[in-house]
Parts: structure tokens; C-alpha cells; sequence
């Protein structure tokens, strides 16, 4: 793949969230505001990105680095309004006040169906040398087609990722070797009909017959929509946010 263009095409809107009021936000964090900000960018000659980026509290009055999450939608939220990628995850928590994340968020749209893993690691490329990332701390999540793009996204990369938390997706088994390195928990619904559970059992199978460790968490009663109670699980994030590149700093959490 060709080197990534990095062209500034627009800053469409700066939104600001309202103050943090629920339990799941972070210890202390009460009344504290987490900015997301809207931009544009050509990632390769032929694809470009929307992207929904936050940055965490103190980011710009400090020099230290920052970890990085990444969050993929879903199906429903492609095209070319970014106010979708907000119906859910990250997106929409930080735009309801819910959380604010300790850590650079970045929420990139897709233009249509499907994740491009190429154009993925380019933006993940171009946010690291535009921000003061850690990048022994780059955190990978998506749900539904999102959650696809996790899976095929840390696959190409495995390198890159200190943590990944694919919902409701799937992947190759052929895969498996390449995503040993990588501390993984998955989540699918045991009821779902639109990505059957089997896409989520048959890469976390063969990961583990390599030897890998995968977290994998199945809600008996739940359909397609697992990832409004995973991401409402401080579980989740406590094990996340312990994640670094090559180890863990602390010990993970059981899995459920």
C-alpha cells in the first residue's frame, strides 16, 4: 500500500459534551468534559475517512502521552454523516456525558460496507504522528461489522495493538496464528440472528487450540445488540485500560 497522504481537508464541528453524570464515568471524574472534534482526511489516493476524534482532559495543557482507543461502528452507521457514529459505543457515550475516556478516542466512518484494514492502519499511523500517542497503549474495538473489522484490522497489524475487544463479529480461523500476541476479549449474543454466535466461536476456537488465551463473554439471552451491555460493563474497560503492548499490567479480569 502506498504511503498515507496526509491531507487536512476539514474541520466540520466541535461538540461539546455535557458533564459527566453517570456511574460509569471515572473515578473523580465529575463535572469534567470530554471534546470531540470532526475532521476529514485522505488516507489513501482512493479512500477517505470521517472521523469523530476526542481528546482526554489535560491533553493540551501537558506533554505527556496519551493512549489511544479506536472504536469501528457498525453497518448502520456508515455513509456520510457522521452524527450516526454516535448511536453507539464510545461515540455515544462521550456524547451523552456518560464517560469520559482517559485516553485519545478516534471514530472513523466508513463511506459503505466493510472496513478496509489498509486504510485503518493509516489513520491509526497518521493520528500517532499528529498526537502525543502511546503507542504501547493502542486499543482496538468495534461492534457488528465494526466488530468484523476489529478481528481483520488486528490480524494485519498484530503489532500495533496492545488490547482488542471485537463485538459480534468474526474472522477466518486461518487467522488465528496472527492474533496469538494480542490479549483479546470478545462478547456476542447467544440469540443473534444477524451474526450468529458460530462467527465469534470459530476464531476464538482456533485461537485457542493455537495456544492463545482469548477473554470470551456470550450472553445467553441477548440478540444482536451485545455491545450496549458490554460497553455499559466497567468490566470492560478496567481490562482494557490495564492492557499494554507485550503485557499486562495487572491481572485480567475473569471472563463471564
Amino acid at each position: 500500500m502506498r504511503r498515507a497522504t496526509i491531507l487536512f481537508l476539514a474541520v466540520m464541528a466541535v461538540m461539546a459534551v455535557m458533564p459527566l453524570m453517570s456511574r460509569g464515568a471515572e473515578p473523580g471524574s465529575a463535572g469534567k468534559v470530554q471534546e470531540e472534534k470532526v475532521f476529514e482526511r485522505e488516507i489513501t489516493v482512493t479512500a477517505r475517512l470521517k472521523y469523530l476524534l476526542a481528546l482526554p482532559e489535560g491533553y493540551e495543557t501537558g506533554a505527556e502521552r496519551w493512549p489511544l482507543l479506536v472504536f469501528l461502528h457498525g453497518a448502520g452507521e456508515s455513509g456520510d454523516d457522521l452524527e450516526k457514529v454516535k448511536a453507539h459505543g464510545p461515540p455515544k457515550l462521550i456524547a451523552a456525558g456518560d464517560r469520559a475516556f482517559p485516553c485519545i478516542v478516534v471514530s472513523p466512518q466508513s463511506p459503505g460496507r466493510g472496513w478496509n484494514p489498509d486504510v485503518l492502519a493509516a489513520l491509526v499511523d497518521e493520528i500517532c504522528r499528529e498526537y502525543r500517542v502511546d503507542e504501547d497503549r493502542i486499543w482496538l474495538t468495534g461492534l457488528s461489522m465494526g466488530g468484523f473489522g476489529t478481528w481483520a484490522l488486528a490480524a494485519a497489524r498484530p503489532d500495533r495493538f496492545a488490547a482488542i475487544a471485537p463485538i459480534c463479529g468474526g474472522a477466518n480461523p486461518s487467522q488465528a496464528d496472527r492474533l496469538l500476541g494480542i490479549p483479546i476479549w470478545a462478547f456476542h449474543g447467544a440469540k443473534d440472528f444477524v451474526v450468529p454466535l458460530a462467527s465469534s466461536q470459530a476464531i476464538v476456537d482456533a485461537i485457542r487450540e493455537k495456544g492463545g488465551e482469548p477473554k470470551f463473554t456470550v450472553y445467553p439471552e441477548a440478540g444482536h445488540d451485545s455491545w450496549t451491555e458490554t460497553y455499559a460493563d466497567p468490566a470492560l474497560w478496567d481490562w482494557l485500560f490495564a492492557q499494554t503492548r507485550g503485557h499486562s499490567k495487572r491481572e485480567s479480569t475473569p471472563a463471564k
